[in-house]
C-alpha cells in the first residue's frame, strides 16, 4: 500500500468514532439495530486490518456518556449487543494476539456486563499484537475529571499542596495512560466534531473525516485514511524548517 510501507508513516495509535449505523439502517428501511449489528461486524474487520497493517493501538468510541439519552429500547439493544460481543469475541481476540481493554465509567453498567469485561480483559491481558480499547460509557470530560480527582487525592495522601497539581500529575490517571496518544482520529458518517472523545489525548492528533457510514467502512476506506495520514507533516509546535533540519541531521 503506497505511503504505508514505513512504520514512520503509519499511526501507532488509531482512534475511530464509529458514526452512521442508524442512517445506514434507515436508508435500507431496516430497524436501527440492524445498523448496529452490521457495525459490530465492521469492528471485527477493522481489528483484523489493524493487526495486518501493524497498527499497535486501536481505540473505538462504542458508547458515550451522552448515549444514555437515546430511546431506552435502543440503549437496551446496544447493551445486549455489547454482551454478545464480549461472549463471542473475547476468545477470538485472544487467539489473534489482541489485548482487549474497556475504558469508561463502569458504575452505570449492569453487573453481568462488568463481569464479562473483567473476564475478557484477564484472558487477553498478555497479548501484544494489538491493543483494542473500547470506550463504553466514556466521555472525555469524565476522563479528565476522574484523573484530576485521583491525582488530587494522591497529592493529599502524600501531604503535598494541591497547588502542585499539574499535567504531569494528572496524565498517569487518564483512561489511556499506558498507551501512546492517538496519531490519527477517523470519524465516519460525515460529521466533523470529536463529540467529547479523548479530549485530553487528542491535543496533537490528526483528524480524518469521511462521508462513509460506519457499516460501509471497509479495508479500502481505512487504507485511504492511512494514506492521507502518511502525507501529513506533524510538527508538534515546531516549524517545518526545524523538522527538515532534524531529518538532514539524522542522515
Amino acid at each position: 500500500m503506497t505511503g504505508l510501507e514505513s512504520a514512520a508513516t503509519r499511526p501507532r495509535h488509531l482512534a475511530i468514532i464509529m458514526d452512521g449505523n442508524g442512517r445506514w439502517a434507515y436508508r435500507r428501511h431496516l430497524p436501527r439495530v440492524a445498523g448496529h449489528r452490521r457495525g459490530a461486524e465492521v469492528v471485527r474487520e477493522m481489528v483484523q486490518s489493524c493487526v495486518e497493517l501493524g497498527v499497535g493501538h486501536l481505540t473505538l468510541f462504542a458508547f458515550s456518556t451522552e448515549n444514555w439519552r437515546r430511546p431506552p429500547l435502543e440503549v437496551r439493544l446496544l447493551m445486549n449487543l455489547f454482551r454478545l460481543m464480549l461472549r463471542r469475541e473475547a476468545r477470538r481476540l485472544h487467539e489473534n494476539g489482541v489485548r482487549l481493554r474497556i475504558i469508561g465509567d463502569r458504575r452505570a453498567l449492569d453487573g453481568d456486563i462488568v463481569t464479562l469485561i473483567e473476564e475478557a480483559e484477564t484472558l487477553t491481558a498478555d497479548n501484544d499484537r494489538l491493543t483494542l480499547n473500547l470506550a463504553v460509557n466514556y466521555g472525555g470530560r469524565w476522563d479528565v475529571a476522574q484523573a484530576a480527582r485521583t491525582a488530587a487525592l494522591e497529592l493529599q495522601r502524600q501531604g503535598r499542596d494541591l497547588a502542585e497539581l499539574d499535567e504531569a500529575s494528572i496524565a498517569p490517571h487518564l483512561a489511556l495512560a499506558d498507551s501512546p496518544e492517538p496519531d490519527l482520529l477517523i470519524r465516519t458518517g460525515g460529521e466533523e466534531r470529536i463529540s467529547n472523545f479523548l479530549i485530553w489525548q487528542m491535543a496533537y492528533t490528526e483528524f480524518y473525516f469521511t462521508e462513509v457510514l460506519w457499516p460501509d467502512f471497509d479495508r479500502d476506506a481505512l487504507e485511504q485514511a492511512l494514506r492521507s495520514f502518511a502525507q501529513r507533516q506533524r510538527r508538534f509546535g515546531r516549524t517545518g524548517d526545524q523538522l527538515l533540519e532534524d531529518a538532514c541531521g539524522s542522515e
